[in-house]
């Protein structure tokens, strides 16, 4: 089986349509201009041949998004971060816990899993019974790791002034919340044949790449296919403000990329 990504939101923190927001963007009628909180979906075969689900960052939106993309089982977490667009969907996971009657790992920096753990102290509570919570186990990383038969590397990018994880798996990359990578990440990128990376809107922003940035970025990377996520309201999908260069393009959910 070929390793599959599915981009279950493409959108910033507000999400688009914003919250009582009348722009052209907001009010448009195209369907790519519609962005759920960012998170993705890939799926692939472990050295056995069975399929395996692995969600990076569980948006406010999973349930929605889960059952838009019809995911019927889940077998790990990559956490990049802990901003509220990251990772407040997480309480969705246990449909999955109920379905498969197994604990959940999720995968991410000490500093990532230590927040995770006070925001949902809920479920790390001994004493909490009842009412359906979620099993996790958290699995902290600081260096490639090995997942069901796949290596997973840890990219470590700036989100302003706070270190973020993106996610190498083989040709693919997913950098999301990000404002500078560093010389020694790039170099993780080197060969990437598929990158997903973060770019919020045209003009500056102190914690996000703009797409001129995020443009330079891609062309330093090098690789095939670009596909931009994490949009504001700023962005029209349809009318691009910039002349986008071969192999780089705007995501949207629900888009779906598949690699050998």
């Amino acid at each position: 089986m070929s390793l599959q990504l599915t981009m279950l939101g493409s959108g910033t923190s507000s999400g688009v349509p914003v919250i009582g927001c009348d722009c052209p963007v907001c009010t448009s009628s195209s369907p790519r201009n519609r962005r759920t909180r960012p998170s993705v979906l890939l799926r692939f075969a472990d050295g056995g041949g069975q399929e395996r689900a692995v969600l990076i960052d569980t948006a406010p939106e999973l349930r929605l998004q889960a059952v838009r993309e019809g995911m019927s089982r889940l077998d790990a977490i990559l956490y990049t971060h802990a901003h509220a667009d990251h990772i407040f969907g997480l309480d969705d996971v246990r449909a999955f816990n109920f379905r498969q009657r197994s604990s959940l790992p999720c995968y991410g920096s000490r500093e990532t899993l230590a927040a995770l753990r006070r925001i949902f102290a809920y479920v790390f509570e001994e004493t909490q019974e009842g009412g359906g919570k979620p099993d996790l186990t958290l699995e902290p990383v600081d260096g490639p790791f090995a997942l069901f038969g796949r290596t997973v590397v840890p990219v470590p990018v700036l989100h302003g002034r706070l270190e973020v994880y993106g996610y190498r798996l083989g040709p693919l990359a997913y950098i999301t919340d990000c404002s500078a990578i560093p010389e020694a990440s790039l170099a993780l990128l080197a060969g990437v044949e598929v990158l997903i990376l973060g770019a919020l809107r045209y003009h500056p922003h102190p914690t996000h790449f703009t797409i001129e940035e995020a443009l330079a970025v891609s062309r330093r990377v090098g690789a095939r296919r670009t596909v931009f996520t994490h949009l504001s309201h700023a962005v029209d999908y349809d009318l691009p403000q910039v002349e986008l260069p071969p192999g780089v393009e705007f995501g949207y959910d629900g888009l779906h990329i598949e690699l050998a």
